[in-house]
């Protein structure tokens, strides 16, 4: 997946002002990336088409990601902790598993051919370990959140571009982990997304909970904070809940099946 993010302003990464030579560079970059990611999907569905089902999801994922880093949610974003977390669930929880579910890799490789192979063979590799891939997840969003990167991502633009790559990068790893587990480690799913429930209930009781705004060159309202904890904490641990439950029935569903055969990353 593609990460990107709106243009800076005159204090912050949100906005649209230029702030000086290069200071645009990373925006450009992502946007570009953004771009032909979804341009190479598309010519690549021409090469090789996708069920029409996938394609949908695909085109879904890309445009909710288009609405929360291009669109209105970045410049809210930029003086609003709760429109910041709004942003940020967005991509974790709704972009990142569609974009699994979506399956865009044989498209792509239509397009690149078997250049990438032995890189995304090894990327399947490591979504065979549910809890590895939730622990770097996890990473991802305690670094994040922790006031000191949280302020750096809000004032530059390079490490607010970084900080959207690492939830989209770290969030596609672990969906992919969870929601396509194979009968083996369908477990090891489910324990993975429980662990992810409680630790970003945690972080989210701890911004509705804090007796002082922990973001305060965003924003200065202690309500808007206790928001964005509100957020993550209820519609977010919703999500996760529910997949849980999900991999869960499939697991206790599947028991003494016969394994499926092996695929390869490009099914």
């Amino acid at each position: 997946m593609a990460c990107a993010t709106l243009s800076a302003g005159p204090a912050a990464a949100h906005g649209n002002a230029f702030t000086g030579e290069g200071a645009h560079a990373p925006i450009w970059a992502s946007q570009g990336l953004f771009a032909a990611a979804w341009l190479g999907y598309m010519w690549g569905a021409i090469l090789r088409r996708p069920d029409p089902a996938r394609r949908a999801l695909f085109h879904c994922a890309m445009l909710l990601a288009g609405l929360a880093l291009f669109g209105p949610f970045d410049d809210m974003a930029g003086s609003s902790t709760a429109w910041h977390m709004v942003q940020h669930m967005l991509l974790i929880v709704a972009v990142a598993p569609l974009a699994v579910l979506a399956r865009p890799l044989p498209q792509w490789r239509a397009v690149v051919g078997r250049r990438i192979d032995g890189v995304w063979r090894g990327v399947q590799a490591l979504t065979r370990r549910p809890m590895l891939c939730a622990l770097l997840h996890a990473a991802a969003i305690w670094i994040w959140h922790a006031p000191g990167p949280y302020m750096a991502a809000v004032m530059f633009n390079g490490w607010h571009v970084l900080e959207h790559a690492s939830f989209l990068c770290t969030g596609w790893l672990f969906w992919w982990a969870v929601l396509r587990p194979g009968t083996a480690r369908a477990l090891q799913a489910t324990l993975a997304l429980l662990f992810t429930v409680m630790h970003t209930g945690l972080l989210g009781a701890l911004l509705t909970f804090a007796p002082v705004v922990l973001y305060a060159g965003e924003s200065r309202e202690l309500w808007d904070q206790q928001l964005a904890g509100l957020v993550m904490w209820i519609p977010g641990g919703a999500v996760y809940l529910l997949a849980a439950a999900w991999v869960g029935f499939r697991w206790l569903g599947s028991a003494g099946a016969v394994a499926p055969r092996h695929t390869t990353v490009w099914q």
